[in-house]
């Protein structure tokens, strides 16, 4: 028992603190990003105009992992695109996009899975510019469909109306005996 106390213990401390001294930092990191939502929402709305067509050429030039994590953000896809999850922070820091510096630099120190909290806020703020996209395209073929119907009808009353006029007026007038 003295064996296992002053040998195999201190070595399974360890390794275990390590861990727990890079989630600490992390979840600092997380609770210093939550005190600044605020901020970086009314800077996100002052500036979505200018904002948006930035983040859609970036969000169109990411992966199809990365475009469903934006659109539903999951813990599991979150790890298994680390390095895309980060590469995409990058692009949006590049543009000075509302929170996602911050979120990038603790991403690239502590990894996706440890700040999940702010990165989930910034694909939230990115996913509005994308929905409005969506509705957009899914409108127009609304109205393609609308105006593909529209012309069918027109085909169908006018073939309606054809059939009635040669109903009405006979091809040959009755002769009289």
């Amino acid at each position: 028992m003295g064996y296992w106390k002053s040998t195999v213990v201190p070595k399974f401390k360890k390794i275990f603190e390590k861990n727990t001294t890079k989630k600490t930092a992390a979840i600092e990191a997380c609770k210093s990003f939550d005190d600044a939502k605020e901020e970086y929402s009314k800077e996100f709305e002052e500036k979505k105009t200018e904002l948006q067509t930035k983040v859609i050429e970036i969000y169109e030039a990411s992966a199809t992992e990365i475009k469903a994590l934006v659109k539903e953000p999951k813990d599991a896809s979150l790890k298994k695109n680390s390095t895309g999850v980060t590469k995409f922070l990058e692009e949006l820091s590049k543009i000075e996009f509302p929170g996602s510096k911050p979120a990038h630099e603790a991403c690239s120190k502590f990894g996706p899975t440890l700040v999940q909290g702010p990165i989930f806020f910034v694909f939230e703020k990115v996913s509005t510019f994308i929905v409005v996209e969506e509705k957009e395209t899914t409108s127009s073929k609304d109205k393609d469909v609308a105006v593909e119907e529209e012309k069918k009808e027109e085909v169908a009353v006018e073939t309606e109306v054809k059939a009635a006029e040669e109903v009405a007026t006979p091809a040959e007038p009755p002769k009289d005996c």
